[in-house]
């Protein structure tokens, strides 16, 4: 597995991830990226990655300073966090480790940067698989919270708890 930057050749495939069912239910409704204009920004606080598995793109995130995102999605949140979105494009997908995998790569990244205190996720209240499965990587719940018209489970993964999992594995 590795993740590689997100480049305008993969705007079809996102397009398609997009309009899969599973992918709507596990995002909401309200994530309608503009893949046209997101793919070719470059920004120092954000990057958007394409996991691939033996050269197939299977999945995407994206890794933020949501305290310096422009959109202030996350709103008033201290510095040195990082934000993570990740889903898997295709339902066969599900189940195979991916997830996991995507996960343990981004946070290496995030904490590879010394001053990273934490990494926090936003899934869905009503995703209870994707909120075991974090919980299971050593996310803590924070609390409920409402993004636009998504009611999510904010959670969050300290720096310490990080370091104690990856010494475990």
């Amino acid at each position: 597995m590795k993740l590689r930057p997100a480049v305008v050749t993969d705007i079809p495939l996102l397009k398609a991830w997009d309009e899969n069912p599973y992918v709507i239910d596990a995002t909401g409704e309200d994530s309608d990226y503009d893949w046209s204009e997101e793919i070719p920004r470059t920004a120092d606080w954000g990057e958007l990655l394409i996991a691939e598995e033996g050269g197939r793109p299977i999945g995407f995130m994206e890794i933020i300073d949501p305290a310096r995102e422009p959109t202030r999605y996350w709103g008033d949140v201290e510095n040195n966090l990082r934000a993570l979105d990740i889903w898997i494009g295709e339902e066969k997908d599900l189940g195979r480790g991916y997830g996991t995998q995507m996960m343990r790569l981004a946070l290496a990244c995030c904490f590879a940067e010394p001053g990273v205190k934490a990494v926090i996720i936003d899934p869905l209240e009503r995703n209870i698989r994707a909120r075991r499965f974090y919980e299971r990587l050593g996310f803590r719940f924070v609390e409920i919270r409402t993004f636009e018209k998504e009611v999510c489970a904010i959670y969050r993964l300290e720096r310490a708890d990080y370091e104690r999992l990856a010494v475990a594995r």
